[in-house]
This record gives structure tokens, C-alpha cells and sequence, in this order.
């Protein structure tokens, strides 16, 4: 293994496992940030010389500490730089062979209350996995400038604000935990959305995404919602090379070949969505990895359980008050009970704004209106839908479902 490999190798294993150990006393998340950098770059310089150390990644944690050091002895005098340095002295976990990861709680103080909503995931993918912040705008579509200064405003309220590095109680764990689970699933979607990893931006997100659902799970491992995220990204995740066809055309989900879907994901999610369901506490990941279990059916039965994935939308909604829950409701009603069944729940959502805009609502309704041989106002709805997809693939497909009715 070359000097390049290794330093590749400790960065992939332990970005966010040192970041977490610097920055968990002082909450200078910037500052460890700027101190491993440097660390990278002296032992791009030093392991050719010298070799690689046993240890690669204390071998870095020591530079990087000595980096902070050398940071506050320049910017902070008297009183307050010793306090600050106390603080960066070694400990005695520090000194253990192993180093303690805190990259949970990392992720706990990423996504606290105080974190504005939007800059969750994006902090979550910098901080814990090393994205660089021009790597995330392109992937959150926001222009690299103003994400950088979004990072860079959540990191000082981590400092300023004194987020503590720790794993809340247990009281105030549902709560926080949400928060974490909801910037890893925002992470999650972003890469899924480049169905064929053709964007060198999104195609490692959704697996990140995924390590960082196994890091919750394995640390808080009877966490019924952290067990359901995971389901639900590894079953979605296995059905990734059935998205598309050989000339990379949309496949929609009832039209997938189930033979494409991956076997061994799907039946580590389906155990994950059982050890979730023992705790008796259904929430929104949950139920929504019990949706997607009920579509891997057709792997058995030809059909999925659409019965069962209109109950579960029903108990999505109810939980959630999300109209988008109600909109997959209305599709798998159609399915179990007839286009009419479906179309009147869909008459329903018909005056809610938040879907005015959703592509999906108005594709739906295209196929219901088809159905109930409703040309003109299907058509229309077809437009609609063209108009607000941005997949090139998804919108051919649209267009060519409208063209069957023209």
C-alpha cells in the first residue's frame, strides 16, 4: 500500500471518528477541521520519507492536535488561551490504543435543535464524512458560496452556542434522534435521485447515507426507528439496478424485474424491520420500511400486497399529517379496490397546496384519470407532470404514457 493509499484509507475509516475526538471538548468543529487537514497533508509529505506508521490514524490525531495547539497560541493570549489549551491536552482514553469514537454524538450536536433544518444533512456529510462543501452544494443544488456559508455559520453556533458532544437522555432522545435520522435520510435521497450514478457528486452518497444508518444502528442498536431507516434505505438500495433498463430508460416500481432486486439486502432488511417491530413502537421510518417490504412481495407472489401498503400509507398519514402519504394511499387503493376507489382520494388531496407543485401527485393522477378513460383531463395532468420533472428519464417516460392516450 503506497503513502497516498493509507492516508486515503485512514480518511475513509476515520475522518469523522478524529474530527469527533478534537473538536468534542472545545466544539471547535472548524478548527479540528482545519487541523486534520493539515495532518493529511504532512503525512502526505512525511509517510514517503519515512514510511507508513503502524497506527496511522494516532499518527494523526497527534499532528492534528499539535496543529490546534499551534492555531490557539497564534489567535488567543493570556487567561483564555490557557484555558483553551487545558482543554486540547491529552486525556488518558486519548492515550489508549484505541480511539474512542464519538461520532455519534458528532452526529447528535450536527443535528440539534439550535442547527437550522436545512444545513442538517450537508453539516452531517462534511464534519462526519469529509465532504467538501462544494461537493455538497452541487448535490444539494445550492450554489457552492452560499453552502459554504452555511457550514461555516452552523459550525460557529456549535461553538458559540455550546452544543454538547453527547448522546442526549434518554427522555430527550426521540426528539434528537429524529434529527440525526432525518439529515441521514436527506443524505440518502440526494444519492438516490442519481439513479445511474452517473453524477460524480450524488454516487457515493446514498452508501454513505447507509454507513452512517449501520453507525446509529450499531451504537444504539434497540433504537426501533434507527432499525426502520435502515431497513427502508436497504430496501430501496436493492432495487437500484432495476431503476433502469439497458438503454437507461425509467423503469417504474411495478414494472421492475424482480430477478434485478437484490436478495441479500432485501432479507437483511426485512430482519432489521423485525428486530424494529419487537420494541412496539411504530414510527414514520418504520412504517415506511413495512411499505417496501410489502412491495418485495411480488418476488413470491407476482403482486404486491396492496392492501397492506394502503393500510400502512393510511397509518403514515395519520402519524405524519404528510399529504404525500395520503397521495400513496390514494395509488395503492386503486390497486386493491379499483381506479374509482382511488381517484376519490385523490379528489381529496385536490386542494392542497403543498402538492401543486409535486410532480408525483399529477403523474398519479394522469394514470387515474388514463384509467377511468378520462383523455382530456388526463392529458392535461400529463403536463402538468412533464413540466415539473427534472430526471430526463422519468420525463420520457411521462411523455410517452401521455402519447399512448394522444
Amino acid at each position: 500500500m503506497t503513502p497516498a493509499e493509507a492516508a486515503e484509507g485512514a480518511a475513509r475509516r476515520s475522518y469523522g471518528k478524529l474530527v469527533a475526538f478534537l473538536s468534542a471538548r472545545t466544539r471547535d468543529v472548524a478548527g479540528a477541521e482545519d487541523a486534520l487537514s493539515e495532518a493529511f497533508a504532512a503525512a502526505l509529505a512525511d509517510w514517503p520519507l519515512r514510511g507508513v506508521p503502524d497506527n496511522p490514524e494516532a499518527w494523526l490525531l497527534v499532528v492534528a492536535r499539535r496543529k490546534l495547539v499551534d492555531a490557539v497560541r497564534a489567535r488567543i493570549h493570556g487567561e483564555a488561551a490557557a484555558e483553551h489549551l487545558q482543554l486540547l491536552a491529552p486525556t488518558a482514553e486519548s492515550e489508549d490504543s484505541g480511539l474512542p469514537d464519538r461520532r455519534l454524538e458528532l452526529l447528535f450536536a450536527c443535528a440539534h435543535p439550535a442547527i437550522d433544518r436545512s444545513v442538517r444533512a450537508p453539516l452531517v456529510l462534511q464534519v462526519v464524512l469529509g465532504f467538501d462543501a462544494a461537493t455538497i452544494a452541487s448535490a444539494f443544488l445550492v450554489a457552492p458560496a452560499a453552502m459554504g456559508q452555511r457550514l461555516v455559520r452552523a459550525k460557529a453556533k456549535i461553538r458559540q452556542a455550546g452544543i454538547a458532544f453527547q448522546v442526549p437522555e434518554r427522555s430527550q432522545l426521540p426528539e434528537r434522534l429524529d434529527s440525526v435520522l432525518e439529515a441521514i435520510y436527506a443524505a440518502y435521497a440526494e444519492g438516490w435521485s442519481d439513479a445511474e450514478g452517473a453524477d460524480p457528486v450524488r454516487r457515493n452518497l446514498a452508501d454513505e447515507a447507509i454507513w452512517l444508518g449501520r453507525l446509529v444502528v450499531a451504537l444504539l442498536p434497540h433504537e426501533p426507528e434507527a432499525l426502520g431507516l435502515l431497513a427502508l434505505m436497504l430496501h430501496a438500495h436493492a432495487r437500484r439496478r432495476a431503476r433502469r433498463d439497458a438503454q437507461g430508460e425509467y423503469v417504474p416500481l411495478a414494472s421492475q424485474d424482480t430477478g434485478l432486486w437484490d436478495n441479500e439486502m432485501i432479507e437483511e432488511a426485512e430482519a432489521l424491520l423485525l428486530r424494529a417491530s419487537r420494541a412496539a413502537a411504530p414510527g414514520r421510518y418504520q412504517l415506511e420500511a413495512a411499505v417496501q417490504s410489502a412491495h418485495c412481495v411480488r418476488r413470491r407472489e407476482g403482486r404486491a400486497d396492496w392492501a397492506a401498503i394502503a393500510t400502512l400509507y393510511e397509518a403514515l398519514q395519520a402519524l405524519t399529517g404528510s399529504p404525500v402519504a395520503a397521495l400513496n394511499r390514494a395509488v395503492a387503493l386503486a390497486q386493491a379496490e379499483g381506479t374509482q376507489a382511488g381517484l376519490a382520494a385523490l379528489e381529496a388531496l385536490a386542494g392542497d397546496a403543498r402538492l401543486a407543485q409535486y410532480q408525483p401527485y399529477w403523474a398519479a393522477r394522469a394514470e387515474l384519470l388514463s384509467r377511468s378513460g378520462a383523455r382530456a383531463q388526463a392529458l392535461e395532468a400529463y403536463q402538468q407532470a412533464i413540466g415539473l420533472e427534472r430526471d430526463p428519464a422519468v420525463r420520457r417516460h411521462l411523455q410517452r404514457r401521455a402519447a399512448l392516450l394522444g
